[in-house]
């Protein structure tokens, strides 16, 4: 299997969710989240969704989408990252997951507050205020990161 880098990795997996695993590769794992992306794209109808929100018309964005189905999104936009990015990294590598784990829970939290929180007195809607919500969730998922390794190497250096 073809390695590519994990900056690439995770580049190709932003465009689309099974691209990497694709050019690595893995096939059947890049088909089924290809597959599964377009699924939730189409009955959440996120690209109109999308579009509404480009040209800001926020509450006709808020209106087409199927909150239910958009929900799996970050999931699996997240999940597809992190094994793009896993399969590229260095075995030593410690608790890579938490940024990607921490960014998808964040993002679901601003997808469901998206029509609640409110800025310069609108809402962003269901594509901007989720993409927001991505900055604190790698922030937060580095943190913990941080954290849990230094606990853990300060923990084995007194053993």
């Amino acid at each position: 299997m073809k390695k590519i880098g994990k900056f690439q990795a995770i580049m190709w997996s932003i465009a689309l969710p099974g691209f990497s695993q694709l050019l690595t590769g893995q096939y059947y794992k890049g088909t089924l989240y290809v597959l599964t992306e377009i699924l939730i794209n189409v009955y959440s109808h996120f690209n109109t969704a999308i579009m509404y929100s480009y040209l800001g018309e926020f509450t006709k964005a808020e209106e087409v989408i199927n909150y239910q189905w958009l929900l799996f999104y970050a999931c699996l936009y997240f999940f597809a990252m992190w094994d793009a990015y896993q399969y590229e990294m260095p075995a030593s590598e410690e608790l890579s997951f938490l940024p990607f784990l921490s960014a998808a829970a964040f993002v679901t939290i601003g997808l469901i507050y998206s029509s609640k929180i409110k800025l310069f007195g609108h809402t962003l809607g269901p594509v901007f205020m989720p993409m927001i919500f991505v900055i604190p969730g790698v922030g937060m998922g580095f943190i913990v990161r941080y954290l849990i390794l230094k606990l853990t190497n300060e923990k084995q250096s007194y053993t």
